[in-house]
């Protein structure tokens, strides 16, 4: 996943820069490895809401507010994947999972306003060792998600 998405970013002749670091199990870990603040990273969250999996995107130094999607989406159940789903959904474990949704991930992708507000995004990329930092703007225009406030 990695390559895949340094190779997008290169074929569209994104900036990006890579960060390779020590294993991360935490947003606060990675922020510290990246030598970032923790509102810079982007937390990717995949999500059933209802019968369909989603990715959510929001500040790492955020929680997710539940009840804003449930409305949202007007869904009746709503909770996180499974480390299995995600394997299944990604190929990836959890922690690994990078803020893009097609052509990387085919799932939808949403992002938090938390995100919009920075110039820079930070995330693991596929690995728990390889993080990438590029503009917002730049990611944006990329991804082209949906944006509303799920954040708290």
């Amino acid at each position: 996943m990695f390559n895949k998405i340094k190779t997008l970013l290169t074929s569209k002749s994104i900036d990006f820069r890579t960060v390779h670091h020590r294993p991360t199990r935490t947003s606060e870990e990675s922020a510290l490895a990246r030598g970032e603040e923790l509102s810079i990273g982007g937390k990717a969250l995949i999500l059933k809401i209802d019968d369909s999996f989603k990715i959510f995107v929001l500040s790492a130094s955020k929680k997710i507010n539940s009840s804003a999607i449930k409305k949202y989406f007007h869904a009746k159940k709503i909770r996180f994947a499974t480390k299995e789903e995600l394997l299944k959904l990604t190929g990836l474990e959890p922690g690994a999972i990078p803020p893009f949704g097609r052509p990387l991930i085919n799932l939808d992708l949403y992002l938090d306003n938390s995100i919009v507000r920075n110039t820079r995004i930070a995330f693991n990329a596929g690995s728990l060792t390889d993080s990438i930092i590029m503009s917002v703007k730049d990611y944006l225009i990329l991804t082209q998600p949906e944006i509303f406030d799920f954040s708290k």
